[in-house]
């Protein structure tokens, strides 16, 4: 299997399954020097932990990190850092049913296809838990924009078709009403509704999908490639990476199309002397490089597949019609546990940005 690893000089590949012995991530191209602790990688792993709450599945994992490469005296060397996390609350034997049973919604039957064979043991791969190497990787990568004064934060703003009201744009209190909540939503009203409408779906056996906005500050202006490597490409490569996630916009996304150019363009003005907009419709990134302004990205998330219900599928061993219902522990929505992923993604594309732009200019 190919395309496990990501970015052109800090660069990442994780590996590990579901339901394997272990997941994790090598993360090389880490300048030397940098101040990281294991509690650093720690506390952003405990963001993504399952169990935590009635949003989230019920499996229980401590999601531990050991840092096994890559630290001496609590700065980094320069080589490769390599950081394990055990699984330690598999139980693949909901999974054995699945086996030659293709779940709707899932990566199964692709799977199946493309290799002729398949981990069914909870989607392997495919499975969400593959996550832990990404957020892992991106507590470095965060880390090092920390460093820069870039400060990355993402919040759901609608679930199960409730949208909330954003009435700050101060990125911290957003992220601490966020983080107040099982559902990573910064408006209380909406985020008590989200969960009510959560707790009636459930029992329905059912699932939600929802939307999470992701907002960069500090990010300074000439960060990205013009051509094929557009800092917005990069993102919504990145973003897009991620397993649930069905669509990606830059800024005002696809309303844009609906808009004229006068009233998409985001007047430049001077505010305290230096170069500002008077509007944020681009997004903070013109010609695929950065303006200085926020980057705001937003990602619409599907439905978390594996449900309760009965689903149809096929018997690929018999090479009949079947039903399945899916047992096991799974999200009943994903969107509060993607927060973290999604953040990590956008924090491991600007710190190889931020990387790649100390060789573009004397």
């Amino acid at each position: 299997m190919s395309g496990n690893t990501f970015g052109t000089i800090f660069r990442i590949t994780t590996w590990g399954e579901s339901h394997g012995r272990a997941v994790g991530v090598v993360v090389d191209g880490c300048p030397a020097g940098l101040d990281l602790a294991t509690e650093d990688i720690q506390k952003e792993l405990d963001r993504r932990r399952p169990g935590q709450s009635k949003a989230s599945t019920a499996r229980q994992e401590a999601d531990s990190v050991e840092i096994l490469s890559g630290i001496f005296e609590g700065q980094t060397t320069g080589t490769p850092i390599s950081l394990l996390v055990w699984n330690k609350d598999a139980n693949s034997s909901a999974y054995d049913l699945l086996r030659d049973k293709p779940r709707p919604g899932h990566a199964d039957y692709a799977y199946q296809m493309k290799y002729g064979l398949r981990d069914h043991r909870g989607g392997g791969r495919a499975s969400a838990r593959e996550t832990v190497g990404r957020v892992a990787a991106g507590a470095v990568a965060k880390k090092l924009l920390a460093e820069a004064g870039i400060l990355v934060v993402a919040y759901v703003t609608e679930l199960g078709g409730i949208t909330a009201e954003i009435a700050s744009s101060d990125l911290m209190q957003l992220q601490a009403q966020a983080e107040s909540n099982a559902v990573r939503c910064p408006d209380p009203a909406a985020a008590q509704k989200m969960l009510e409408r959560l707790d009636s779906v459930r029992a329905e056996g059912d699932s939600l999908g929802g939307v999470v906005v992701i907002v960069t500050e500090g990010v300074p202006a000439g960060l990205g490639e013009p051509v094929f490597d557009k800092l917005d490409g990069d993102l919504a490569r990145a973003l897009m990476s991620i397993g649930a996630v069905k669509a990606v916009e830059i800024g005002a996304g696809r309303e844009c199309a609906a808009l004229r150019g006068s009233e998409m363009n985001d007047p430049l003005l001077l505010r305290d002397g230096k170069v500002d907009f008077e509007s944020n419709n681009a997004g903070g990134i013109l010609g695929g490089i950065s303006t200085g302004a926020p980057i705001v990205c937003t990602i619409s998330v599907k439905p978390t597949p594996s449900i309760a219900k009965q689903q149809s599928t096929v018997d690929l061993a018999r090479g009949e019609a079947a039903k399945i219902e899916i047992k096991g522990r799974h999200d009943p929505a994903i969107p509060p546990r993607i927060v973290p992923v999604a953040e990590a993604m956008v924090a491991l594309v600007l710190a190889d940005h931020l990387l790649r732009q100390r060789a573009a200019r004397v």
